[in-house]
């Protein structure tokens, strides 16, 4: 089982943008971040399980750990009535950043994964570390 706990973070809401994630793969630990100029917080908090499916192997079961709802609900429930509805929303609008969804439903093909909702700042240590990991790459900007 990999576990994976994944956050983005923007200095300002845009602005410069962080993303990060740790991977643990059985007792093996990866941590992975990066940043972008102009940003949005929604960006960050999509490329960190994009950036952290790329790094790991596609035959063991994934949990995904992440404090955002709109990557939750979004990749759990949303998904499925926009591909219906060729990337609209119920009010006929494009999905707002559709690249970074079709990329992260497209990796989540060949995966096993069980998404996991956790509290932001609410003493979980490897959700507090993540965050930090992606505060510091938005600031490295």
């Amino acid at each position: 089982m990999i576990k994976i706990y994944t956050d983005g973070s923007c200095l300002d809401n845009p602005g410069d943008g962080g993303w990060a994630a740790i991977i643990n793969d059985d007792g093996e630990v990866l941590k992975i971040s990066g940043s972008e100029k102009s940003t949005t917080n929604n960006k960050m908090e999509l490329m960190a399980p994009i950036n952290a499916l790329k790094k790991i192997n596609k035959d063991k079961k994934v949990e995904i750990y992440t404090d955002s709802k709109y990557v939750k609900l979004g990749i759990t429930e949303w998904i499925h009535k926009w591909t219906k509805n060729n990337w609209q929303t119920s009010k006929k609008e494009d999905v707002k950043n559709k690249e970074l969804w079709v990329e992260l439903y497209e990796l989540t093909k060949s995966f096993e994964i069980n998404w996991i909702w956790i509290k932001a700042h609410a003493g979980n240590t490897l959700n507090e570390e993540v965050d930090s990991l992606a505060k510091k790459a938005a600031e490295s900007n």
